[in-house]
C-alpha cells in the first residue's frame, strides 16, 4: 500500500517544481514581485457612536474640521493664483477631497455631539494671508510648503487615534482621514518642489537592550549570504528538491526490486 508513496509524491511536486524553476530562470523579476498594495475595507468598520469618547477623540474631530476650513480656500487660491498647471491640479484635487472629508467629519460630529469650529484658527489664517500676498513661483512654494508641513503633523496624530480610540465612529473617521492625508501627501510631493531637507527629523529609535535583544537575532537569521541573490538561492533550493525526489524514487524502486527477488527465491 505504501510502496507507491514516492511516486505519488513526485507526481504532486513535479508540476510546482518545474513551474518555479521556469519562473526563476526566465523571469526572476516576476518571482520577486510584491503583491498589490491593499486598500483598507472601510465598510467593515462600525459607525454607531458607541464606545468611550476621550478628550483626544474630540480634539481629533475638531482638527480634521479645521484642516478643511483652511485647505479648501487654499486650494481655491491655488487654482486662481498659480501659473503652474500642476499646482492648479493639486489645489483643485485637495480642495475637492476636503469638501468630501468635511462632510464625513460633520456627520461624525453630529452623531457624537461635538461642537465644531466655523473658521480656521489663528495659524491657519496666517498661512492663508501669506498665500494672498504671494504671486507666481513664491505662491507655489508657500502653498506646497504650508500644506506639506500641516499634513506631516496630522499624519502621526491620525495613527495614534486610529490605534487607540474606543469609539467606533471616531475609529472609522480616523481611517477615512488617513486615506485622505496619504493621498494629499502624494499629491503635494508630486509638485517636485517639496524641500524634504526642511522636514522635521524623526526621533531616534529606542535602542534599549530589552528590545534589541529580541529583534536582532530574528533579523540576522533571515539575512541572505553576501553575494547570493534571491533568485539564485531559490533556484538552488528547487534543484535540491528535484534531486531529493529523484533519489527517493530510485531508492524506493530499488527496494521494491530487492523485495521481489527475495520473494522469488523462497
Amino acid at each position: 500500500m505504501h510502496a507507491d508513496v514516492p511516486g505519488r509524491l513526485w507526481r504532486r511536486l513535479w508540476g510546482p517544481a518545474i513551474a518555479t524553476l521556469a519562473l526563476l530562470v526566465f523571469d526572476p523579476e516576476a518571482a520577486r514581485a510584491e503583491p498589490a498594495v491593499p486598500s483598507p475595507p472601510n465598510g467593515l468598520l462600525a459607525d454607531t457612536g458607541k464606545g468611550t469618547l476621550s478628550a483626544a477623540d474630540r480634539d481629533f474631530v475638531v482638527k480634521v474640521r479645521l484642516a478643511g476650513l483652511w485647505e479648501i480656500p487654499a486650494g481655491e487660491m491655488a487654482q486662481e493664483r498659480s501659473a503652474d498647471p500642476r499646482i492648479r491640479e493639486i489645489g483643485k484635487a485637495i480642495a475637492g477631497q476636503h469638501v468630501a472629508l468635511d462632510a464625513l467629519t460633520r456627520a461624525a460630529a453630529r452623531k457624537l455631539k461635538i461642537q465644531l469650529p466655523g473658521k480656521p484658527n489663528a495659524d491657519q489664517q496666517k498661512w492663508l494671508g501669506e498665500m494672498r500676498d504671494a504671486t507666481g513661483a513664491d505662491f507655489d512654494q508657500i502653498y506646497i510648503d504650508r500644506l506639506r508641513a500641516a499634513h506631516g503633523k496630522i499624519f502621526p496624530a491620525i495613527a495614534t487615534i486610529r490605534a487607540s480610540t474606543r469609539n467606533d465612529t471616531v475609529r472609522k473617521l480616523a481611517q477615512q482621514a488617513n486615506q485622505f492625508v496619504m493621498t494629499h501627501l502624494t499629491l503635494l510631493e508630486s509638485s517636485g518642489i517639496v524641500d524634504f531637507r526642511a522636514l522635521p527629523t524623526a526621533p531616534a529609535p529606542d535602542a534599549s537592550p530589552s528590545r534589541t535583544a529580541a529583534v536582532v537575532p530574528a533579523a540576522e537569521s533571515t539575512r541572505t549570504a553576501p553575494g547570493v541573490s534571491t533568485p539564485l538561492l531559490a533556484l538552488a533550493l528547487v534543484g535540491g528538491l528535484v534531486v531529493g525526489v529523484l533519489a527517493t524514487m530510485r531508492f524506493a524502486g530499488g527496494g521494491r526490486g530487492r523485495s521481489r527477488a527475495r520473494y522469488r527465491g523462497w
